[in-house]
């Protein structure tokens, strides 16, 4: 029998999406984290769309990605602006996508259109899409609905929520593991601010997470470790 991975074995940095998603960021604070992740080997930094430019100069030739939010919070603005507001963050470097679905045509039964809006978001920039759940506000049924449009329409993974309406728990992770089989990535977003609660959420099948807080969970980890060998 192979061992049982523990919580404090799980090496969580290259599956952090390093997120600044605070409305009065600063040029500065979006350097700052371009910085942090490149050191702490994160696996992108995601920021605002006006933002995604100066990320990529900060991050030319260095491994994290630039990730960036899609009708962000809501999801509630036109396929029309959605689309272009994906082309001109590929155009100025993003090359992941965090796109947040139209809820309201999930509740509303309008699946086939919900997921139309994805899918041609995945075509015509042919980058990594996230599409956001916002599980929290959806049933059981409707998440499950919602995975199977999303998992046609193209996507890469499929995260778990904004972090505006409510954070990603376990069971949401549980959820969408046994939904995906495998056929695409879960992330997990939204009030991950432990390394217990990153490493909780990765051993339920997350594979990647979201989070502003990537640097202190990494000093947890280590202050955790020195105290185990104390």
């Amino acid at each position: 029998m192979a061992p049982q991975t523990h919580a404090d074995d799980l090496d969580i940095a290259p599956l952090i999406d390093h997120t600044l998603l605070d409305q009065s960021a600063t040029p500065d604070q979006i350097d700052q984290y371009c910085e942090e992740a490149d050191r702490y080997h994160f696996a992108s930094v995601c920021v605002y769309p006006c933002y995604v430019r100066q990320a990529t100069e900060r991050l030319q030739g260095r491994s994290p990605k630039v990730c960036t939010v899609i009708g962000f919070p809501t999801g509630a603005t036109t396929s029309a602006v959605k689309l272009y507001e994906s082309l001109e963050a590929v155009e100025q470097g993003a090359t992941e996508l965090d796109v947040v679905i139209n809820l309201g045509w999930v509740k509303a039964g309008k699946i086939d259109q919900m997921g139309q809006e994805i899918a041609d978001i995945c075509q015509e920039t042919n980058q990594t899409v996230k599409a956001i759940l916002e599980i929290s506000a959806l049933s059981d049924a409707e998440t499950k609905i919602a995975a199977e449009a999303l998992m046609d329409a193209g996507v890469a993974f499929l995260k778990t929520s904004t972090g505006w309406y409510s954070g990603a728990t376990v069971a949401d992770i549980r959820l969408l593991k046994e939904l995906t089989q495998g056929q695409v990535g879960i992330k997990a977003s939204g009030g991950i601010r432990t390394y217990e609660q990153a490493a909780e959420l990765v051993m339920a099948g997350a594979t990647r997470l979201g989070t502003s807080q990537g640097v202190n969970l990494l000093q947890q980890r280590h202050l955790d470790s020195e105290a185990r060998r104390d």
